[in-house]
């Protein structure tokens, strides 16, 4: 690693936040960057290998495949080894709050000590862990059984490699060292990149799952992972990009404070979780009604891939549409639109409904992700980044109970009113966002 701390991608000053976004284009000319010969005026996805290097796109895409097969995985599994509904769930949601608990501290201990060796330790001891649930997964049934099954899905979700938050950290690291006028836009190309590659693993991952367990065997899903963590996840961990990370541990330091304004992309995360897990849940109840439960998955990928293209236009956004007017106006799309899930009559019906629902999810994680880069510590980052994929996850399983609670009760149109309510969530916490961030713009304007 490399310990000399670099200019970090958000700037310290309350002018920053008077923007919305981040200031990296005002780093000092000491930021000399890191490929001056590159061509200035390429396109914007061109420049992203331009900062990181060809390999580092594919190997950063795939390396966090494995973490979106092991919730369904472990549901699959499970669900086939005891023949229980409840039991499979059982294991999905410790997986889920496993996840929930290990990521901001992973992040954290990348914070302190580098991603490379987090990721590392992390690689094999969640490797053991998915072995664990496999062999645990055929015990025969006694009484310990459910808390021996439920404690190695708990390490499974706990010991997760946090791919995808810590690459975003990369990303801001080689935008800020890279430096120049384009800083701001190569940020939000390379962020929106992120959404899209989140969304393109969590609509592969579980179809992947669902190929091999239906076609060869239920524990093949999680065996794969394994191989994928092992091989995929140490290549990311010792791509040269880490060392663009700056690391704050010098002796008799205090660590820098995470301020309390994260705590509003932390909870917009949460009800970003939340109107996914409540739609996923709502929409197996729905297709219950016409097919079979089993075709939610195949209409929730429909919402994942316009949610995906979404989050790559933002790329193109025009930088005067501000990173919080981008929450607000995204957001309130998405509570204006979540309205139509209850009124299809029609499987049909429902694939153009999520079609269109599905363009401004994209876009509102993107910039929810790039808040949270605003105002976290550039030193800190880490621990900021995987929080607010924990969110997901936390809101995911929270939505997924509180809409499978009102399926059970009323049926699908009372379950979808979940995700109208968290999507209505994102809008207001948007508008704190704005108001926050005003507010520190005004009393830095005053000092």
């Amino acid at each position: 690693m490399n310990p000399t701390p670099l200019p970090s991608v958000i700037s310290p000053t309350e002018s920053a936040l008077s923007a919305s976004e981040p200031a990296s284009a005002t780093a000092p000319a000491s930021a000399a960057p890191a490929s001056a010969a590159a061509p200035a005026r390429a396109g914007r996805f061109a420049r992203l290998p331009q900062l990181a290097g060809r390999g580092f796109i594919p190997l950063g895409l795939f390396a966090r495949v494995p973490l979106a097969m092991l919730t369904v995985g472990a549901l699959t599994l499970v669900t086939s080894a005891t023949g229980s509904y409840a039991v499979g769930g059982m294991a999905a949601g410790a997986v889920g709050i496993g996840a929930a608990f290990g990521a901001p501290v992973f992040g954290a201990l990348a914070d302190r000590h580098g991603q490379r060796p987090v990721l590392l330790v992390a690689a094999v001891l969640n490797a053991l862990a998915v072995v664990a649930l496999i062999s645990t997964a055929w015990i025969p049934a006694d009484g310990s059984f459910p808390a021996a099954l439920a404690g190695a899905a708990f390490l499974v979700g706990a010991t997760c490699p946090q791919v995808g938050p810590l690459a975003r950290v990369r990303w801001m690291a080689l935008v800020s060292r890279q430096g120049g006028k384009d800083a701001g836009r190569d940020l939000d190309t390379a962020l929106s990149y992120e959404g899209t590659a989140d969304e393109l693993t969590f609509v592969l991952g579980p179809a992947l799952v669902g190929i091999l367990a239906s076609m060869v065997a239920p524990w093949l899903p999680l065996a794969l992972a394994v191989v994928m963590t092992l091989t995929l996840v140490p290549a990311f961990a010792l791509h040269p990009t880490h060392k663009a990370v700056p690391l704050k541990r010098t002796a008799g330091a205090k660590a820098a404070r995470i301020p309390a304004a994260v705590a509003l992309p932390a909870l917009a995360m949460v009800a970003m979780g939340t109107f996914f897990g409540s739609t996923q849940t709502a929409l197996s109840s729905f297709s219950a009604s016409f097919a079979s439960s089993e075709v939610a998955g195949l209409l929730y990928s429909v919402m994942g891939v316009s949610s995906a293209a979404a989050a790559l236009s933002v790329a193109y956004w025009s930088r005067r549409f501000k990173p919080v007017s981008r929450w607000m106006v995204s957001a309130a799309a998405m509570s204006g639109l979540a309205l139509l899930l209850a009124v299809p009559d029609s499987l049909g019906g429902m694939i153009g409904v999520l079609l269109v629902l599905g363009l401004p999810v994209g876009p509102v994680m993107v910039t929810v992700f790039t808040i949270g880069g605003i105002v976290a510590p550039a030193e800190r980052l880490g621990t900021v980044m995987t929080a607010l994929a924990s969110g997901i996850v936390a809101g995911t399983a929270l939505g997924a109970f509180l809409a499978g609670q009102l399926a059970q009760a009323d049926g699908y149109q009372a379950a979808f009113v979940v995700p109208v309510v968290a999507a209505g969530a994102l809008f207001v916490l948007g508008l704190a966002a704005a108001v926050l961030l005003r507010n520190r713009a005004r009393r830095g304007a005053d000092a």
